[in-house]
Order: C-alpha cells, then sequence, then structure tokens
C-alpha cells in the first residue's frame, strides 16, 4: 500500500512535556509500593508526540506550544528539532516549568500517567497559523482548543485527556479522536452522532470510524510485540488525520493509523518510539 496521495502541512497546537518513566512488572495498586525495574526520561506531551509522528510520516509540521524557562525545556524539545518540526511558536515562560509527565509501564505494555501541565497551561494561538491539517489534545486551556480548531484547513481534535468539549468547539471539528472511555464520557454531554467523522480506539482490538453516527470503516493492527503504549494513541490520531486529509479513503487511511499506533507500541517511550514512513510502509507490506 503506497502513502496519501498527496503530504498534507500540519500544525499541532498542543502541549510538550517531559516523560519520567518506570517499568514495573505490573501496576500497583492503591497504597502498594513496588520496586521498578529501570527508569527514565524521554521528550513526551500529546501535542509533541502528535508532531513528530506527523513529521517522521513526512509532512511538513509546526508546532504551537510552551515550555518553561528550565533544563527540561531543551531535553523536551531536542526530538521535535532533530525530526525537523518548526518550533518558531513554542513559547518560553518564566512563571511555569515544563510540562512533566509521570508513568509507569508494565510487562504488558499497560501504562498509568499523571500530568501535571505545567507551561502548557499558557499555551495561546498567535495570529498567522496556517495548515492543510490543524491538530490539537486537551492538555492545552480549552481557548487553545477552541482557537485551533476555528483554523482553516482539516481540523482534528484528540479530545484526551478526557473532558467535556463545548458544542460550539466541536461543531467545528472535522476528525474526533477518542478512545472507548474518552466516547462514553463525551457522549453523556454531546450528540457525537453529529460529527462529520469519530475515530473510536480500543488499543488491540483496532479501531473504528464513525460518520454522522455511521460505521465507515473498522480495522485492527498487525500483530506486534507490546512494550509500552504511552504515545500510541498519539500516533495513530496523527496518521489517520495525515492520511484522510491527504486523499486516502477511510478505510485505507485507518489501517495505516493502526498499524502505526501497533509500531509506536514496539517501543520504549514516547517520541523515541514514533516510527517512520519507511517502517510504516514495510510493516504493511509485510502484513499483506
Amino acid at each position: 500500500m503506497s502513502g496519501p496521495r498527496q503530504v498534507p502541512t500540519v500544525a499541532v497546537v498542543g502541549s510538550v512535556n517531559l516523560d519520567l518513566v518506570a517499568r514495573v512488572e505490573r501496576l500497583p495498586r492503591p497504597g502498594e509500593t513496588l520496586p521498578a525495574r529501570g527508569a527514565s526520561r524521554h521528550p513526551g506531551g500529546k501535542g509533541a508526540n502528535q508532531a513528530l509522528a506527523a513529521a517522521r510520516l513526512g509532512a511538513q509540521v509546526s508546532l504551537v506550544g510552551a515550555v518553561g524557562a528550565d533544563p527540561f525545556a531543551a531535553e523536551a524539545l531536542a526530538l521535535l528539532r532533530d525530526g525537523g518540526v518548526d518550533l518558531d511558536r513554542v513559547i518560553t515562560v518564566d512563571d511555569r516549568p515544563t510540562g512533566t509527565a509521570l508513568i509507569q509501564v508494565d510487562d504488558d505494555g499497560e501504562t498509568t500517567i499523571v500530568v501535571d501541565a505545567g507551561a502548557n497551561a499558557a499555551v495561546t494561538v498567535p495570529d498567522g497559523v496556517t495548515a492543510d491539517v490543524v491538530l490539537t489534545v486537551l492538555e492545552v486551556p480549552d481557548d487553545a482548543v477552541a482557537a485551533a480548531m476555528a483554523l482553516p484547513g482539516f481540523t482534528a481534535l484528540n479530545a484526551a485527556p478526557a473532558r467535556d468539549v463545548a458544542a460550539e468547539v466541536l461543531r467545528t471539528v472535522d476528525l474526533l479522536s477518542v478512545n472507548a472511555d474518552e466516547y462514553a464520557a463525551l457522549a453523556r454531554t454531546a450528540d457525537l452522532d453529529a460529527q462529520p467523522a469519530v475515530v473510536v480506539t480500543r488499543g488491540a482490538s483496532g479501531a473504528t470510524l464513525l460518520r454522522y453516527g455511521r460505521e465507515a470503516a473498522r480495522a485492527v493492527p498487525p500483530p506486534v510485540d507490546a512494550v509500552d503504549g504511552t504515545a500510541a494513541g498519539d500516533a495513530f490520531t496523527a496518521a489517520l488525520a495525515v492520511g484522510l486529509a491527504g486523499g486516502l479513503d477511510d478505510g485505507s487511511a485507518l489501517r495505516r493509523a493502526c498499524a502505526v499506533g501497533a509500531l509506536t507500541a514496539t517501543r520504549a517511550g514516547a517520541q523515541p518510539a514514533l516510527p517512520t514512513l519507511a517502517e510504516l510502509d514495510a510493516l504493511l507490506e509485510a502484513h499483506g
């Protein structure tokens, strides 16, 4: 399967974090202390992950975000810079630290994540942001989400972490990306059948793309040995938005996005795990 017929430009309005990761045999129960098998630091943040994921798939990407004036900032931005993501609209704020995420990963690749927003709470959308695709996440303020989704172009909202989204914002969203729990939470307050496209992810069970409440496509990821699912959902969302905006049909775009998510889960860390276009094409070719 070839890539999208055209590679769109992408603007991401989103979070930048430094991930502090502990590997454990299993996730601890409330009140329980477990020994870690190792600890590491990786660049992360849902917005930054999606920006780098799109760049590694060949898109020209810019990021709108914020970091603190602290040592974590350079480390959190390092892979984005190396990956060619335009960081001209990432601001540095003096009164907040760079965002951090505390992540536990068990032997099955399952995770628990606690995020301190830090500088991400200061993200705003400046004038002059243009792109074929605009992506945003709920790790930035509501005003930034609304401003991002009001920009021209194909708009995609990864509604995570779960919280209510204003109806007037949802009306501007071309692609809403949620997992099953996030879908259920949003459906309690929003008419998701009115959305042009909603993709619901279910991890290893795959994903379903709904158009105005009707199933348009369904796909499952190729079998892989999962190591760490931290950024799999971010990679999936970026790949699906790039595929749909680049001219792929629903089924092809969804299959590619599932494969990107699966590949991401085979490696440790968030951004270090994100696959390249060549790796994606090789996996798809290997699995027919």
